[in-house]
C-alpha cells in the first residue's frame, strides 16, 4: 500500500474515532454543564485538570516512544508490551500517593478533595488504555483504536445520563469516567494480546534504564503540553472562582472537540510513516509532511470560518443563556485551534526523526510563557484573558517547531 493510501486509511480511521468518541464525550460534557451549572461543573474541570498533570508520570512518555520504536521493529512489540506493563503498575502507585497528599492539604471542599481521587484514579486507568493503543498505532491499525474508544466513550454518555436521570451529586459524576475507562483498558488489552503480540517479559535492567531516557522527552514535552492546556483552568480557579472555571472550558471543549477532529488523528497517522521514512528516504518524507501541512492548514480554516459565523448560535444551542459569556473566550481560543493545526504536523516530524528535544524545549519555553500570561491577564480579563495566554504560548511553539522542521529538511535536499 502507497504512503498516501496508508496515511488517509489510518486518518479516516482515527477520524472516525475522534468523531465518535469526541462526539460522545462533547455530549457528556454538554449534559454536565446544563446539569450541573457554571459553579459545579467549574469543580468537575478543575478535578479534571489538576489530575491530568499526573499524567506524566503514568505514562512517562512511552506511549510515544513505543509508537516510534515499534513501527521501525515490529518484532519488539512483545517485549514493550509484557516489561512496560508490569514498571506502569509502579509509576501509578506513585500518581495516587502524590494525589492523596494533595487532595489532603491542598485546602479544597469535600467535594473537590473526592473528585481529585477519583480522577486520580481515571487518570492511571487512561495512561494504560493509552500504553496499549500505542501498540495499534506502531502497527498502523487505527480501527482497533478507533473501537477501543468509541466503546470507551458510549459507556461514558450512557453512565452519565443514568447518573443525571437519578439526579445524582456532584462527585457521583466520576464514577462514570472510572467504569469506562476500566471498559477500554480490558478491550485494548485483549485486541493487543490477540491481534498485535504476546507479552513477553525482559528482566534486563540495562533495556529499562535506557529506554526510560529515551522516552524521557517525551515525558517533558507531556508536561508543557498539559501546562499549555490546562494551567489555565488550574489559574483561573485559584485566581477568579469555580464559575469563570466553567465558563472558560464550556469554550475550551469546543475547541479540543475540533482539535481531535481534525490535526490528531492526522498527526497520530502521520507519526509511524514519519518514523520509517526517517530512516531511509528524506524525499519521501518530505512529501508526507507537505501532505500534512497542507491538509491541516486547510482544514483548520474550514473550522475557523465555521466557528467565527456561528458563536453565539453554537453557545446558546450547546449550552444555553448560562454561558453565553463563552462566546468571548471561543472567538479567540479558535484561532488558537489554527495554530495547532499546522504546529502538530511540524512537532510530530521532529518527533520522528529523534529531534524530540527541540519539541521539548520548544514545548517547554511555550508553556513558561503561558503561565507567566495567565498570571498577568487573568486577574484584569478573566478567561478572556486566559484564552489570550493561549493563542500567544501555541504561536510561539509553531515558529520553533517550523524554524527546525525547515532546518532540517532544507539540509537534507539531495
Amino acid at each position: 500500500m502507497s504512503a498516501v493510501r496508508t496515511i488517509t486509511k489510518n486518518t479516516l480511521a482515527l477520524m472516525v474515532a475522534s468523531v465518535v468518541s469526541k462526539g460522545l464525550a462533547f455530549l457528556t460534557l454538554i449534559l454536565l454543564a446544563r446539569y450541573l451549572g457554571s459553579e459545579n461543573y467549574g469543580k468537575l474541570a478543575f478535578a479534571m485538570a489538576l489530575t491530568s498533570f499526573f499524567t506524566v508520570i503514568a505514562d512517562f512518555g512511552l506511549s510515544s516512544l513505543i509508537v516510534r520504536e515499534v513501527a521501525r521493529g515490529k518484532e519488539k512489540a512483545g517485549v514493550y508490551l509484557g516489561t512496560f506493563s508490569i514498571f506502569k503498575v509502579f509509576l501509578a502507585v506513585v500518581v495516587f500517593l502524590a494525589l492523596v497528599l494533595i487532595s489532603h492539604f491542598g485546602g479544597y471542599d469535600y467535594s473537590t478533595k473526592i473528585l481529585i481521587l477519583l480522577f486520580g484514579i481515571y487518570t492511571i486507568l487512561l495512561s494504560y488504555s493509552t500504553f496499549f493503543i500505542s501498540f495499534f498505532r506502531a502497527f498502523e491499525r487505527m480501527e482497533y483504536e478507533a473501537l477501543v474508544r468509541s466503546i470507551e466513550k458510549v459507556f461514558l454518555l450512557v453512565l452519565t445520563a443514568m447518573f443525571i436521570y437519578l439526579n445524582k451529586k456532584l462527585v457521583y459524576f466520576a464514577v462514570p469516567y472510572l467504569a469506562s475507562s476500566s471498559v477500554a483498558v480490558l478491550l485494548a488489552l485483549f485486541l493487543v494480546i490477540h491481534k498485535v503480540d504476546k507479552p513477553k517479559f525482559l528482566s534486563d535492567k540495562g533495556f529499562l534504564v535506557e529506554t526510560l531516557k529515551e522516552s524521557l522527552p517525551f515525558a517533558l514535552t507531556s508536561i508543557f503540553v498539559i501546562v499549555y492546556f490546562k494551567t489555565d483552568t488550574v489559574m483561573l480557579s485559584f485566581m477568579i472562582g469555580d464559575s469563570a472555571v466553567g465558563i472558560y472550558n464550556a469554550a475550551r471543549n469546543l475547541i479540543e472537540g475540533l482539535i481531535f477532529l481534525i490535526p490528531y488523528p492526522l498527526s497520530m497517522a502521520l507519526y509511524p510513516i514519519m518514523s520509517r521514512y526517517a530512516l531511509n528516504s528524506i524525499e519521501e518524507l518530505r512529501k508526507v509532511y507537505i501532505y500534512g501541512f497542507l491538509a491541516s492548514l486547510l482544514l483548520g480554516l474550514a473550522g475557523v470560518l465555521f466557528v467565527l459565523s456561528f458563536r453565539e448560535k453554537i453557545i446558546l444551542l450547546i449550552y444555553g443563556s448560562e454561558y453565553l459569556e463563552a462566546t468571548k473566550v471561543l472567538a479567540v481560543l479558535v484561532w488558537t485551534f489554527l495554530v495547532i493545526c499546522v504546529s502538530t504536523i511540524s512537532s510530530t516530524l521532529l518527533n520522528a526523526v529523534n529531534k524530540q528535544k527541540i519539541v521539548t524545549i520548544g514545548t517547554a519555553i511555550g508553556a513558561s510563557l503561558n503561565v507567566v500570561f495567565n498570571y498577568l491577564l487573568i486577574p484584569k480579563y478573566s478567561y478572556v484573558g486566559a484564552a489570550y495566554a493561549t493563542l500567544i504560548t501555541e504561536g510561539v511553539g509553531f515558529g520553533i517547531y517550523l524554524y527546525y522542521t525547515m532546518r532540517f529538511l532544507r539540509l537534507r535536499t539531495p
